[in-house]
């Protein structure tokens, strides 16, 4: 079991920056594929990024790419998201997930309370 705890959500201006962490604690996250995911309300929720256990290899949707990098420090337990030139469409509740799987899998084990960022034009 593993259980993941998000922080570092807020208020920002549209342009300005956050940066999100996902603290694990029951098993290492080592041997899990891990995922930043996001909710709008109304909205389906998006995979915004995820990274391979060893950090090697990291996927981007394109809605966030080359503004956003996910990483992870497996020595911490801790998964980092971090936000630049954020936008008010990227207002949503985030999510942090690990996975079994692969990184091309979309099926997630493990889920976090989520954190608020809400971006203000």
């Amino acid at each position: 079991q593993v259980q993941l705890v998000e922080s570092g959500g807020g208020l920002v201006q549209a342009g300005g920056s956050l940066r999100l962490s996902c603290a694990a604690s029951g098993r290492t996250i080592s041997n899990y594929i891990m995922g930043w995911f996001r909710q709008a309300p109304g909205k389906e929720r998006e995979n915004v990024a995820r990274i391979t256990r060893s950090g090697a290899t990291t996927v981007y949707a394109d809605s966030v790419k080359g503004r956003f990098t996910i990483s992870r420090d497996n020595a911490k337990n801790t998964v980092y998201l971090q936000m630049n030139s954020l936008k008010p469409d990227d207002t949503a509740v985030y999510y942090c997930a690990a996975s079994q799987r692969n990184i091309y899998s979309y099926d997630y084990d493990y889920w976090g309370q989520g954190t608020q960022v809400t971006v203000s034009s």
